[in-house]
């Protein structure tokens, strides 16, 4: 498999230490390198590249500002940053960024960037065949801690919105999955026959359920209230089953 990069540094330097990494990487293929992130910006189209080394901080458009463009797009490449400057790892995060680079960086610390990428896209890959044959998919990718966690709708229990973030219960034991998604974009990604709101603050597993009563359902140990906007959806539901 091989990934197609772009570089983008307004240091010459910089720019070319970072294509010099890619082109002795055998699984990365360059194809662009720009010292301005807006120059970047129009070429991304064309380009569709797979990962963006991106510098942060650029005269006119900032490489945190592209970043946040490439957010609210459905086909963003994968972001790794390179800069100089540690203060900028949260808005990274917070950007979903694959991984953040801090210059001086080696090649091993480089490889190390890259690999998740490569990960990356056989995580993409292995998603896109794992559908049935009527396209219904049987899992959703969560990015967590700078990575994408497979999870399959089956293992989960329940799932707490938590401001911009959403915690993912599961009944394998693991510890519950933390990601920087709201609740309600995770909702949508959810398919419905399986999956309900009951409260602004929780999505429940519809065959988890163990009991009700008139404002609570059981799913597990944890005993969730039914909120009033939510009920007569949830009643529906129920009357579907009794």
């Amino acid at each position: 498999m091989i990934l197609k990069c772009i570089a983008v540094d307004d240091e010459p330097l910089a720019l070319g230490l970072i294509c010099s990494f890619i082109e002795q990487t055998p699984f990365l293929q360059l194809v662009g390198k720009y010292n301005s992130a807006a120059e970047a910006l129009q070429n991304l189209h064309e380009l569709k590249p797979d990962t963006l080394f991106l510098d942060v901080q650029m005269p006119d458009l900032s490489g945190m500002e592209l970043a946040r463009i490439l957010s609210k797009t459905t086909s963003s490449p994968a972001i790794i940053f390179t800069t100089a400057f540690n203060h900028f790892a949260l808005e990274g995060y917070k950007v979903n960024a694959l991984d953040y680079l801090l210059k001086p960086f080696n090649y091993e610390e480089f490889l190390g960037a890259a690999n998740k990428a490569l990960s990356l896209k056989e995580l993409k890959e292995a998603f896109r065949t794992s559908k049935d044959t009527e396209g219904h998919s049987h899992c959703l990718f969560l990015k967590s801690e700078y990575q994408l966690v497979k999870v399959q709708y089956k293992d989960i229990l329940y799932i707490e919105g938590l401001k911009d973030y959403a915690k993912v219960y599961l009944n394998t034991g693991e510890k519950p999955i933390l990601s920087l998604i709201s609740l309600k974009s995770l909702e949508q990604k959810l398919p419905s026959q399986q999956f309900i709101r009951v409260h602004r603050s929780y999505i429940i597993r519809l065959d988890k359920i163990k009991s009700v009563t008139r404002n609570t359902v059981q799913i597990g140990d944890k005993y969730i209230t039914v909120g009033d906007q939510y009920k007569e959806a949830f009643n529906n539901f129920l009357s579907r089953w009794m």
